[in-house]
């Protein structure tokens, strides 16, 4: 009974941890979500003025549009710097390396420690690695990484870059997602609506400048999304780990009082037999 009192004390420990930190994520994801809805607005409106600026210079070569056909393939990997999140660091590291066709012929740029450590320890080539990034990304990091990308890309160093981060649909769906960042493909004009635009000083020059803003605004807004996406993993995690805790307290209880009783049983068998031997 004294180790199965024991036992009960420590895992009611353990769920008062587990129900602070379901807290602490439901708190950040209130905010990461709105942070995360809002870029995807402000994401929509950079890439419908891409996509008309870029048609109005498609005889234009821009190096960021030019597709080089190459086999060196680069991957952008944002993931967690802790766990505790469920199955979320998990899935997305197993999604880009299903996605990996060639090994020796792929290079990495990992965001977070846990996809670090993943593709580290399986022999991947690691360029770049991005750590400690905050619960509220600032823009100034997706810029950051924006630069070097668009600087290997340039440099030949990669021939296409695919993105890989968690879209967040709710707290309890989070989806492991691959698209292509480069080289950057301008959507079709669609038929019968065409938007005229004065460039100023001239398209080249405009859409040489958005270009690279473009690149910047995907980035951050997988960010965004891969955080509300951690928080939202993280939260459910803790809740089911802090029903599982009540159960296992449950049972422990169960079987405290079932010992117990067993003990008194075998106490009043114990006295009714020692006063049937003084007889």
């Amino acid at each position: 009974m004294r180790d199965i009192k024991r036992r009960i004390r420590s895992v009611q420990n353990t769920q008062k941890i587990t129900r602070a930190m379901k807290m602490v994520a439901a708190a950040k994801l209130r905010r990461a979500q709105e942070r995360a809805e809002g870029a995807r607005t402000f994401f929509e409106a950079t890439r419908s003025i891409f996509k008309n600026v870029a048609n109005a210079v498609l005889d234009e070569t821009h190096p960021l549009l030019v597709d080089r056909g190459g086999k060196k393939v680069g991957y952008l990997v944002i993931t967690a710097d802790r766990g505790l999140a469920g199955g979320y660091n998990v899935k997305m590291n197993n999604e880009v390396e299903q996605h990996i066709e060639d090994k020796s012929k792929t290079s990495l740029i990992t965001v977070g420690r846990k996809g670090r450590d993943y593709f580290k320890r399986r022999g991947y080539n690691i360029v770049s690695e991005y750590l400690g990034i905050e619960d509220y990304p600032d823009f100034r990091i997706a810029k950051k990484i924006s630069a070097e990308l668009i600087q290997l890309y340039e440099a030949e160093v990669f021939d296409r870059v695919y993105l890989g981060y968690m879209r967040f649909q709710s707290a309890m769906t989070q989806i492991p997602t691959i698209i292509p960042l480069l080289p950057v493909v301008p959507e079709k004009k669609e038929e019968g609506r065409r938007i005229d635009y004065i460039y100023e000083p001239s398209a080249v020059e405009v859409l040489d400048w958005i270009l690279p803003r473009y690149v910047e605004n995907i980035i951050y807004s997988a960010l965004l999304e891969a955080k509300a996406s951690e928080f939202g993993a993280r939260m459910t995690a803790m809740d089911n780990a802090t029903e599982n805790a009540q159960e296992m307290i449950d049972n422990l209880i169960l079987s405290y009082n079932r010992a117990r009783q067993a003990a008194i049983t075998t106490e009043i068998s114990e006295i009714v037999g020692g006063a049937e031997a003084l007889k």
